[in-house]
């Protein structure tokens, strides 16, 4: 069965520039290895940025051990669920992808604060337009 996103559609691919996800190919997926559950398909600004470096989650230094660039503002990563809700609630939030976010983002975070922030319009409304 494919991966769905927070729409209920099939997962999309974030980014491959560079080249995101728990697993690093391109998508939002998760499994029982992603502890931290990197779920939710970030765009990231330069406020957010500096917010996950002051709660100790460095995103803009590289770390070419791990094949992590360093990340600049306008790039698509997959941030921990629980990293983002804690930007949202002190204002920091992301922009996200909605039809590249893991359905499990919604174990964490509501689905009103993904959409509040949201930078992509689904093809079909479906409830959305509800």
């Amino acid at each position: 069965m494919a991966d769905r996103n927070v729409l209920g559609g099939e997962l999309e691919s974030c980014g491959t520039e560079p080249l995101t996800g728990f697993y690093r190919d391109g998508c939002c997926s998760t499994g029982p290895e992603d502890m931290g559950s990197h779920t939710i398909c970030a765009v990231v600004t330069a406020e957010f940025l500096e917010h996950q470096q002051s709660i100790g989650n460095d995103l803009s230094s590289a770390m070419p051990m791990y094949g992590f660039p360093g990340l600049v503002p306008g790039d698509r990563w997959c941030v921990t669920a629980v990293n983002w809700l804690r930007a949202h609630e002190d204002g920091a939030a992301a922009y996200v992808v909605l039809a590249s976010t893991h359905e499990r983002a919604l174990d964490i975070v509501p689905l009103d604060a993904l959409r509040e922030h949201a930078v992509d319009v689904p093809s079909d409304p479906g409830p959305l337009g509800d």
